[in-house]
């Protein structure tokens, strides 16, 4: 089979199209042939170098899929060859094939075609977990998404808009800021000209947001503490930003606040089977009555990958840039 690998980091002519063995499932596995994959920061920053995939996953990237069941390796069960499946990986994704623990498959959701369905496992994964299965997001609540327009922020102005959040974003272009707010967000921020602290607290009538999903880290931390309300939950899951910053704990203290940082890539299978059967039972229903839908800004063919990720490091897309096989 071909796959797309990388010989030693850099920028995105590091990407190559591969001829390399194929895969074989093992014990519990799935063999999938690959219809498409998506671009994620985290494939960027292992082209770069700074991200290796966990011990004994592909060493290719891409970390969600989907395409067609083509083998069932020893003590599978419930899925059949020819199944139209996408899937959570840790990585292989940018490949005609890839084997998937088959607690990590989930079936193609009523609505929406095969290609576009692999914009779904890593963005609504991330989401469900970290807003609603560690911060807890209620219905009323005020949830602040950074980088609304990412493939992670617009599945989370969905998700949060689905159980009756109001929903802030930050982005840095008009456009961007229209999108997101046909997609539901309820509160409009443009990072270059505004502060998101001041718009938050001024739209809740001082009180701040409820839940915040940050991918910046280190250069955001204090500001969204400032920016929680009493009981608040800050998640933090990427380090656009930076890997440190300073945290008052004091302001914590006084607003009874928490903050988590989690992971998705490097979680033990249980974990991620887990995260997994949440989705399928509370957000793919969600997508077959058409409340939620993945968003799809382009599709480029495979081999092509390095154009891809060009795109999504000019931060020149709305939703998911995906690989077609």
């Amino acid at each position: 089979m071909h796959a797309i690998t990388i010989s030693e980091p850099g920028g995105p002519e590091a990407l190559v199209w591969s001829e390399v063995p194929d895969p074989v499932p093992g014990e519990g596995e799935v063999l999938v042939e690959v219809a498409a994959s998506a671009v994620n920061r985290a494939d960027i920053m292992q082209r770069q170098g700074f991200y290796d995939p966990p011990p004994g996953a592909s060493p290719y990237p891409g970390l969600e899929c989907s395409g067609r069941v083509a083998a069932l390796g020893p003590g599978v069960s419930g899925w059949s060859v020819g199944d139209e499946v996408c899937a959570l990986l840790s990585g292989g994704g940018y490949a005609e094939r890839v084997v998937v623990p088959a607690g990590q498959l989930l079936p193609v959701p009523e609505g929406v075609g095969l290609r576009e369905a692999a914009a779904l496992p890593e963005v609504v994964s991330t989401v469900w977990s970290n807003v609603f299965m560690v911060s807890h997001l209620r219905p009323g609540e005020t949830l602040l998404v950074h980088g609304g327009s990412s493939g992670i922020g617009t599945m989370a102005i969905q998700l949060g808009k689905a159980v009756g959040a109001r929903v802030a974003v930050t982005a840095g272009t008009k456009e961007k800021l229209e999108r997101c707010a046909e997609l539901g967000a309820d509160i409009l921020i443009n990072y270059r000209e505004q502060d998101f602290v001041a718009e938050v607290k001024e739209a809740t009538g001082g009180a701040g947001a409820d839940v915040v999903l940050d991918n910046m880290g280190g250069a955001y931390l204090d500001r969204n503490v400032q920016v929680l309300a009493v009981n608040g939950r800050l998640a933090i899951i990427g380090l656009q930003g930076g890997r440190k910053g300073e945290l008052n704990i004091g302001a914590l203290l006084a607003k009874r606040a928490a903050v988590s940082a989690t992971s998705l890539r490097a979680r033990p299978l249980e974990e991620k089977a887990a995260i997994v059967a949440a989705v399928r039972e509370h957000v793919w229903p969600l997508i077959a009555g058409g409340r939620v839908r993945p968003v799809v800004d382009r599709e480029l063919p495979m081999s092509e990958a390095a154009d891809a990720h060009r795109i999504v490091e000019e931060s020149g897309h709305i939703g998911k840039v995906l690989l077609v096989a």
